[in-house]
């Protein structure tokens, strides 16, 4: 005989026009972890806005385990003892994704270019994808990424409009050196941006020992100002010098 699964009931927001993910979340991971669901829909603000008067709580979903209120989504996964993202967590992630991801779309664009995946161009692809990535995740809030790449950039502390320029220069190298083509202009333009992107980190992190965040992934990111950003800028100037000496 197998034992009955326990029991929960879950309120959540199940509107015309908005569907709440967390509480998707929240019934998808009781349901995962065997529980047999109630699931209340909210269907309107004036019921959403009862609800939370009537239980003392500001925000839906709201989770009961056994009649014993647990919470929302955050406090769910608590309660089962999986792992919960801090606002401020320092997080790796994102160059990880990115640098995962370009790469095998460098090795992707080698077997279908030169019929084999590893070779001097596919790593000249590697780094030159991975700048256009980088830049596009800049130019998505451009205000945000010059806000924070003002917090230790050298020449854009000096020159504002640089930190507005910066991620059309290392999208532009990085578009040339995929083609192969004007590479007069890629190579200087990579060769300043890496080597006072260098410079900046190192004073910054390793001088002054400032604790800051990398704008390397756009201005809303949660990673450390260190190697990451380190290694961008000195990616930038190895290509730079390996293109010009090629």
């Amino acid at each position: 005989m197998t034992d009955r699964p326990h029991e929960a009931t879950l309120y959540r927001m199940v509107m015309k026009n908005h569907l709440c993910p967390f509480g998707l979340k929240s019934l998808d991971l009781l349901k995962r972890e065997g529980f047999k669901v109630q699931d209340h829909h909210l269907t309107s603000r004036e019921e959403t806005d009862a609800f939370q008067r009537e239980y003392d709580v500001d925000t839906t979903p709201q989770a009961f385990i056994d009649g014993k209120r647990i919470g929302g989504y955050d406090e769910l996964r608590r309660y089962f003892g999986k792992p919960v993202k801090e606002a401020d967590e320092v997080t790796y992630q994102p160059v990880i994704a990115v640098f995962a991801c370009t790469a095998l779309m460098a090795l992707g664009v080698s077997w279908a270019a030169l019929g084999t995946l590893f070779g001097v161009r596919t790593l000249e692809w590697f780094v030159a994808i991975s700048m256009c990535v980088l830049a596009i995740l800049k130019l998505r809030d451009l205000e945000s990424f010059s806000n924070m790449f003002l917090g230790y950039d050298l020449l854009a502390q000096r020159w504002v409009r640089y930190a507005y320029l910066y991620p059309f220069g290392e999208a532009l190298a990085g578009v040339l050196m995929i083609a192969g083509a004007l590479l007069w202009l890629a190579i200087p333009v990579a060769m300043l941006i890496g080597v006072v992107g260098a410079v900046s980190v190192f004073k910054a992190v390793y001088v002054e020992r400032r604790e800051l965040k990398c704008a390397c992934v756009g201005g809303d990111s949660n990673v450390p100002l260190g190697f990451i950003s380190l290694t961008e800028n000195l990616m930038m100037v190895g290509m730079a010098i390996w293109m010009l000496i090629k």
